[in-house]
């Protein structure tokens, strides 16, 4: 185990290498007990490296059998080996280092570097998994061409692969066989890949926009072929939209996908062998969802795009990691919003925003985009790093338009390429491409938090003019207790009685309006700023954040019926879900309120019962019965906040209580379902789909509003109930059964519930990836006494404390999505967590780490806090814990 008092590292401590490594030579010998790994590294002295300065290689959980410069073994004094690093003195200025180690595959549960995954080898180095490798200077900014011989039984192992083309085969003595590998792209460490064992393939291939043509490849367990088509063809999809929108082509002859089930991550782009995890790559309609197809077609862009966003230019170091993660991220949504719907997209990932990454923000692991300080980088693998990434990624494409966006681009990738660069790189492409002054702009980099903008706004009926006024503040996060103004991009339009009102700009600081007029584009710059619109002839109402061009938080105070107004009729898809948002939870405030009014009165002075609120009502009912709007759309507009948003929110205003949210969400989805029973069952009947199965976007909107019309309809009557059980009975793929075994488990009987769960079980129990759900709907289900559930869930002999989608489906999903469960009064649910924790600090400190944010937001609960403060300083008290853990409870203590 790692020291407990790891060193912290600094972005300003940043000095180039004294060496690089021109071309690395790996042998692999592959044995059952034990690997064997034989590293030549060519190395120089660099153009700033130091003249006698000791080479310095990394390396962890090594044994090193031999050491040698220039063929000539080294005695002991001439290295020494202390804190993952192996320091080499009186190093000549060019030569050759070659060692040899023993390394244990079969024993690294920390899935970093080379581990065995159910016999299969495989690896993974992203962010420093490398030095478990060998010994190596395992930092991005250390690029080197690499050839890669693999040797490994021909039975056990009959594929062997690594990085680039193919370039030898041959067979050895003692039914042993070898395969070679050449890339000829110089990268560095961490995109080093090796998979070897018993895999079967699905291969296709791609003709190039200069007509090469390229070699596909999905290898996976020989019971998932015909799991893989779906992930084919969106590496196909992928690859034509990548040279069609950004001009890049793929540059070898080959591209593998791996796909891993025991994986701590999504994927990985590793030059020309992406390694999946599984839950990524395979799709079937009887064990993946809709959300599961279009994850999956996300993540094969996301890791195909790193091709050029992250491969051949790379980062130099990982305070840079936004560089290739944002970028990439804001290149996967745009091929998503091009594959289906924009709108829906950009609803989603501003859904995935402000319920978690504003949490983040907030926390005590806040940080901005480029972190300036870090003990263990795993932990910066964060939603700031790759979603908040990507919409500063994107509000350069707002403000520069997608030609002159384009045009940056391409410059930045012809200028870098080969390169390991910084994000300032990045902002001068930009520049030089635009003409613009990014230096303003360059704050989102360095600080930290969710900006928040007040709006105020006045019209003048004589003189026709309307204004509105804004307020810029961040609040201050760790490290940082003053902001300074960040430049906001602000989308808006103004909604008036017949539609979005054409704008004509008057007095105001920057501003860019759309070709139809009916769209800006306000710059906010300043703490307080002021834009006023001429010949506004009637009152509008601000269609604000449209798109959601920026990711901030926006206060309005907007009365009801202009919520509901915008929720019905704003032409921006994001604004009418935002204001339906809004609404939504302006109700349920008033139902928390009346809930703690209520709790001093006795029964009969409680003379005046809640009802449904009418502009409410009436907002539901236009949004549901407008068959104009596409049905994924109108899904998501009529779903209730979730807990999640709505602790968020909470945490937010001054404190969360999630047993009272529980409670006002479910009073007021019956009220919902009751008050428009009808519509939920003509809505339910008219969006069934009879067509065979396919996760097209037409397809699954419909699927979607109908399994939410469901839901309301049940959450009101017996029969909806009934409904669910004869569509889970019926239903020809994943999404319709799990939607339906939902809704019985929560307004179903324990008799019918228990009836579907084995049922699935039964259907599925070989299927790790449906498994994954029939694990998660439990850790959910709020009946009962999950947490005993979920213990006894733990010792069920489909769990697999090891792999990584078991833990994140069950601990991760009680923790996470069953919030008043998980929040239990007596902190049952918090040392359950806690030992979770504790078990893996050992195992696999990265998803240790990453389960324990539930915890890190204890200051977010006034009644609750101090029982959470309590398990995380039984976790810091531990002996030894892991750089992640560490790292995450001590700053969650201090922050």
């Amino acid at each position: 185990m790692r020291d407990a008092q790891p060193r912290t590292i600094f972005l300003k401590e940043y000095r180039p290498p004294d060496y690089l490594i021109e071309h690395t030579d790996l042998h692999f010998d592959l044995f059952d007990e034990y690997t064997i790994v034989t590293a030549q590294l060519t190395y120089r002295l660099s153009e700033s490296g130091e003249v006698n300065a000791p080479m310095v290689l990394h390396g962890s959980e090594l044994e090193l059998e031999y050491l040698a410069i220039n063929g000539i073994e080294l005695e002991e004094s001439r290295f020494a080996i202390r804190d993952e690093m192996l320091q080499i003195s009186d190093v000549p200025e060019r030569g050759r280092i070659e060692s040899r180690v023993r390394i244990k595959p079969q024993d690294n549960t920390s899935l970093e570097g080379l581990y065995r995954s159910r016999g299969l080898f495989c690896t993974q180095c992203e962010a420093e998994g490398f030095r478990k490798i060998t010994w190596f200077p395992d930092r991005p900014d250390v690029m080197s061409v690499y050839r890669v011989t693999i040797d490994a039984s021909a039975n056990d192992c009959p594929e062997l692969l690594s990085n680039g083309n193919l370039v030898h085969q041959q067979e050895l003595p003692d039914g042993r066989h070898r395969a070679v590998w050449e890339d000829p792209f110089p990268k560095p460490s961490y995109l080093f890949a090796l998979v070897a064992g018993t895999l079967s393939r699905v291969e296709d291939e791609f003709v190039t926009m200069s007509g090469r043509r390229v070699r596909l490849v999905i290898l996976v367990e020989e019971k998932d072929l015909d799991k893989c088509a779906h992930a084919m063809d969106s590496l196909k999809r992928s690859m034509k939209w990548d040279e069609e929108r950004f001009g890049r082509e793929y540059d070898l002859d080959v591209f593998h996908i791996v796909a891993v089930d025991d994986f701590n991550m999504g994927a990985m782009e590793n030059k020309s062998l992406n390694v999946f995890n599984t839950s990524c790559v395979l799709a079937s309609p009887e064990t993946t969802t809709d959300q599961g197809y279009q994850r999956v077609e996300a993540v094969v862009a996301h890791e195909y795009f790193h091709n050029w966003s992250g491969n051949r230019v790379t980062c130099r170091d990982w305070f840079q990691l936004s560089l290739k993660e944002g970028f990439t991220v804001f290149r996967d949504a745009e091929f998503s919003s091009d594959m289906g719907s924009r709108a829906l997209k950009r609803v989603e990932d501003a859904g995935i925003m402000r319920t978690m990454q504003f949490a983040e923000d907030a926390g005590p692991m806040a940080h901005p985009i480029r972190p300036d300080s870090f003990i263990e980088i795993s932990n910066f693998y964060t939603l700031t790093v790759y979603e908040k990434g990507a919409e500063v990624v994107r509000m350069y494409h707002t403000l520069l338009g997608e030609e002159i966006f384009r045009k940056g681009s391409d410059l930045y990738f012809d200028r870098h390429d080969g390169q390991a660069v910084t994000c300032d790189d990045f902002v001068s492409a930009m520049e030089d491409a635009s003409g613009m002054d990014f230096s303003h702009f360059k704050l989102w980099y360095s600080q930290a938090g969710t900006p928040e903008l007040t709006v105020k706004d006045h019209w003048d009926e004589s003189a026709h003019t309307y204004a509105l006024e804004f307020e810029q503040h961040t609040p201050p996060t760790p490290g940082q207790a003053s902001k300074q103004p960040l430049l906001i991009p602000l989308a808006m339009g103004l909604l008036g009685a017949e539609g979005n009102l054409p704008l004509n700009l008057g007095v105001g600081g920057e501003a860019r309006v759309s070709d139809d007029q009916l769209e800006a584009v306000l710059m906010i710059d300043q703490e307080s700023q002021r834009f006023e619109f001429e010949g506004v002839s009637e009152r509008p109402i601000p269609s604000l954040l449209r798109g959601f061009s920026a990711p901030i938080r926006i206060e309005h105070a907007y009365s009801r019926d202009e919520l509901a107004a915008l929720a019905s009729r704003d032409a921006d898809g994001f604004v009418r879900w935002d204001a339906m948002q809004q609404l939504l939870v302006s109700v349920l405030d008033e139902l928390q309120a009346t809930a703690a009014e209520d709790q001093g009165q006795s029964r009969s002075q409680r003379d005046n019962p809640w009802t449904l609120d009418v502009n409410l009502a009436g907002a539901f009912t236009l949004v549901a019965e407008d068959r104009s709007q596409d049905p994924a759309i109108r899904a998501e507009t009529l779903r209730l906040p979730s807990e999640s948003y709505l602790t968020e929110l909470a945490s937010h205003r001054g404190g969360a209580h999630p047993h009272a949210i529980r409670e006002s969400r479910n009073a007021l989805r019956t009220a919902l379902a009751s008050a428009l029973s009808a519509t939920w069952e003509t809505l339910y009947a008219e969006h069934q789909v009879s067509d065979l199965y396919a996760a097209t976007g037409e397809q699954i909107g419909r699927r979607s509003l109908a399994n939410l019309s469901l839901a309301y309809f049940s959450a009101a009557h017996e029969q909806g109930v009934d409904l669910a059980i004869e569509q889970y009975r019926r239903a020809d793929n994943l999404s319709n059964r799990l939607a339906a075994l939902r809704i019985v488990l929560h307004e179903g009987s324990d008799e019918q519930a228990a009836d579907l769960l084995n049922d699935f079980y039964e259907r599925f129990g070989g299927e790790a990836l449906a498994l994954n759900h029939w694990f998660q709907v439990q850790a959910e289900r709020t009946r009962g006494d999950p947490i005993s559930r979920v213990q006894a869930l733990m010792e069920h002999p489909a769990y697999d404390a090891a792999n990584p989608n078991k833990i994140r489906a069950l601990v991760g999903g009680f923790a996470n999505l069953n919030t008043a469960g998980f929040h239990r009064e007596d902190g049952a649910g918090y040392r359950l967590l806690g030992a979770v924790i504790e078990e893996l600090n050992e195992r696999n400190p990265q998803i240790a780490s990453r389960l324990l944010t539930p915890l890190t937001r204890w200051r977010f609960y006034p009644v609750l806090g101090e029982v959470m403060r309590a398990e995380l300083d039984r976790l810091a008290a531990l002996p030894s814990l892991s750089r992640d853990v560490y790292e995450v409870v001590n700053k969650s203590l201090a922050g």
